[in-house]
């Protein structure tokens, strides 16, 4: 690995380094590289103890409250809504500074609404146990106290344990902020983030190495395949951006890197740079500096989770219902065009995976390669009768139901296209690579705006790269919807 090296602020004289050389990790982050599962296991073992705070404080409020000799089922109820109330509002979302006093209104206001359905509902279905305004006022009072202490008490836990096992982190940017956040990340250990690496573009080492008041030697990791190696080497767990990606060279390929390995990622900027939050997320902030996660794509794994089983029941529904469709389409190819129905192509995915996406053929190109970097357009010869159909009313489409099935697709994405014509669009257009942060789709939001076949390839993007970043399942059954009730126009995809 070539890298040069620049300083990180802290304590002592700087150290000599090899221009190969990679921070080895801690104990805590080191030794074998950490799969994804892994990582999502971590994350998971991180929440079980605010999960069992949070459904503690209902519970026992609740049984303080109403007469306990009845009210375990209820407990459970109230137990188990507290649970789905504050994932809904994003109070489980990582965050590097999480304050249980900053929560307090937020805890505060569901714990009201719970107690105000709860009476309601012991009105309605068991009235010789209803409870009034005074008790719903003590039940609240003390769920919102005891769920609050119990936060404060997981919080300082864990800030005392990312001190002793601090996680390995890349920084990315360069400049006077890129040099700030490392030294408040090595200055501030409770953060749990430890440098690794500063990940910075090409010539940037000599600024970066003769600036600061330097003790320890931070590598500056100058493509992303030196970022790469450096996040498995270290088994990199958290990657602070200082500027936006989209202004940082390769800035998309990074981002799409580190979510490949399961990276934790922040934006952090300076004063005056708003940083928008998610729906329903609060203020962070890494020592002064505003905060916020990024996501390769903006849906949280329960989204990305429910996304993935309603693709794979709709498109098990579609193949089942469209069978004898597929099959009048099958022979009506057979028949125009003769043998080879199923057209295979190499296709980019989601994180730039490829796979191989099946649509019923409609034109015989000359050879493999002339498939894989010829551009179609509506009016080619090599289309028979049959196949401009079949184009124009995209049931050329319908073997990907089979793709969704498998996993390589989703119902609704950014079209995939072929690796020739990735590379040149994402020469051409800056937002073209962040389309691979989602799962690619056999319909789009660029697709029902008219944005099929040989049309502008940066509206393209620009439609995909909102739809990622405004992505709910509710945008998805409108993007359906919208496809269904447009099914037969012209174009092609």
């Amino acid at each position: 690995m070539t890298m040069e090296s620049a300083p990180a602020p802290g304590a002592g004289p700087a150290t000599a380094v090899q221009a190969h050389t990679v921070h080895p990790p801690r104990r805590s982050g080191g030794g074998a590289p950490v799969r994804t599962g892994g990582r999502r296991a971590v994350r998971c073992g991180r929440l079980a103890p605010l999960l069992c705070a949070d459904a503690l404080a209902p519970a026992v409020a609740f049984v303080l409250v109403v007469p306990a000799a009845w009210a375990w089922p209820p407990v459970a109820l109230q137990a188990m809504a507290q649970l789905l109330l504050f994932a809904r509002r994003g109070l489980y979302r990582a965050r590097l500074s999480p304050s249980a006093l900053s929560e307090l209104p937020t805890l505060l206001g569901l714990a009201l609404l719970q107690w105000y359905v709860a009476m309601e509902v012991l009105a309605a279905w068991a009235p010789q146990q209803a409870i009034g305004w005074t008790a719903l006022a003590y039940g609240a009072g003390a769920q919102t106290a005891l769920g609050c202490a119990a936060r404060a008490a997981v919080y300082r836990a864990r800030r005392r344990a990312a001190v002793r096992r601090p996680l390995s982190t890349l920084i990315v940017g360069q400049g006077p902020q890129a040099r700030q956040v490392t030294a408040a990340l090595y200055d501030h250990p409770a953060y749990g983030l430890r440098p690794v690496g500063l990940v910075a573009a090409p010539g940037a080492g000599g600024e970066e190495r003769a600036a600061g008041s330097a003790a320890v030697p931070l590598p500056v990791l100058v493509s992303p395949q030196e970022a790469g190696r450096a996040v498995v080497q270290n088994s990199v767990r958290h990657v602070v951006f200082t500027a936006p990606p989209e202004a940082i060279p390769d800035g998309p390929a990074l981002l799409s890197l580190f979510a490949r390995h399961g990276c934790q990622m922040w934006l952090v900027t300076g004063p005056g740079a708003v940083a928008s939050l998610p729906a329903g997320g609060r203020p962070d902030h890494l020592w002064g500096f505003t905060a916020r996660p990024l996501r390769n794509g903006t849906a949280h794994p329960f989204g990305h989770g429910a996304k993935r089983a309603m693709d794979a029941v709709l498109a098990a529904l579609g193949l089942l219902l469209a069978s004898p469709v597929m099959a009048a389409c099958a022979l009506a190819v057979r028949l125009s065009d003769g043998p080879g129905v199923i057209f295979r192509q190499e296709r980019v995915g989601r994180h730039g995976h490829t796979f191989v996406l099946l649509k019923f053929r409609t034109l015989r190109p000359a050879d493999a390669q002339e498939s894989a970097t010829r551009w179609t357009v509506a009016s080619d010869e090599r289309m028979s009768r049959v196949g401009r159909v079949l184009r124009r009313s995209s049931l050329d489409e319908l073997p990907q139901l089979w793709n969704v099935l498998r996993g390589d697709m989703s119902l609704v994405g950014p079209r995939p296209e072929r690796p020739f014509f990735v590379a040149q669009f994402s020469r051409a257009h800056p937002g073209y690579q962040a389309r691979h942060r989602m799962p690619v789709g056999i319909t789009g939001l660029a697709q029902v705006h008219g944005l099929r076949g040989d049309t502008s390839i940066e509206e393209r993007a620009r439609f995909d790269n909102h739809y990622i970043e405004t992505w709910s399942l509710w945008q998805d059954a409108c993007v359906l919807a919208r496809t269904a009730s447009s099914l037969f126009r012209l174009g092609g995809s």
